[in-house]
């Protein structure tokens, strides 16, 4: 029997692939994904699934949006995601609309030591005017909750009460509506939801426009592709971006 033949000699070499596979793995990143106000985990999923398959380590985090003011959620919902990343790695956000806030006010008073990036999908950085047109209505503070009432322009807007970011943020946003009511309510270009210059944000690294709408921007194949290529490199894929 030659030594490349020899059981024991096999065994050594499978358990140093073993091995090897085992660090690459235990190396992931970790990337928490907060969804927006009145969505649940479940709206991520896609993206969840597709930041799986490119090697992170994935937080899915669901929270109950329209029980609470930002400042709860913030600090339940990302102090909870926290502890189910690894020790010692890297962690990234990917958040869609109200998630991103949620982001920013937890960065305000706290500091995560091996912070990431962090990508926000339609945020209401600015707030939205939909808010502001909409928060009198009867029945819109029962379906959105005291934290939707914070998502304004006014002086109860939170996102504004928050500042600038000093990490680096990616953000895109949309510029295709599917409820067309709400965009009479809301500057041009818009995504349904937020207009594409509210979504901006001071201290922000990159900014892209895409043909998606606000409810459904973070299935789309292009935006996915976006996210991970930030995550990567802290900055779109601009050569990538099809003519719209």
């Amino acid at each position: 029997m030659t030594p490349k033949q020899d059981p024991m000699n096999i065994l050594k070499y499978i358990a140093i692939l073993t091995s090897l596979f085992s660090a690459h793995a235990e190396a992931k990143d970790c990337v928490i994904l907060l969804h927006g106000l009145a969505r649940t985990k479940g709206s991520l999923s896609k993206i969840q699934s597709a930041l799986n398959d490119a090697g992170y380590h994935t937080v899915n985090k669901g929270y109950p949006s329209t029980k609470h003011k930002i400042e709860k959620l913030a600090e339940d919902a990302i102090t909870e995601a926290l502890s189910y990343c690894p020790t010692g790695k890297k962690v990234h956000f990917v958040t869609h609309s109200m998630g991103g806030i949620l982001v920013r006010q937890y960065l305000r008073t706290k500091t995560i030591a091996d912070l990431g990036c962090v990508v926000m999908l339609g945020p209401p950085n600015k707030g939205s005017q939909v808010v502001d047109k909409l928060k009198n209505i009867p029945g819109f503070k029962l379906m959105n909750g005291p934290a939707g009432m914070q998502l304004g322009t006014g002086k109860l807007s939170m996102p504004n009460k928050i500042g600038p970011v000093d990490f680096d943020v990616g953000i895109i946003a949309g510029t295709r509506s599917i409820n067309l009511m709400l965009s009479t309510m809301l500057p041009n270009p818009d995504d349904g939801k937020v207009s594409v210059e509210n979504t901006k944000l001071e201290g922000m690294t990159d900014h892209i426009s895409l043909p998606v709408t606000h409810s459904f921007m973070m299935n789309n194949n292009e935006v996915i592709g976006q996210v991970k290529y930030f995550l990567k490199n802290r900055v779109f894929d601009l050569k990538s971006v099809k003519n719209h």
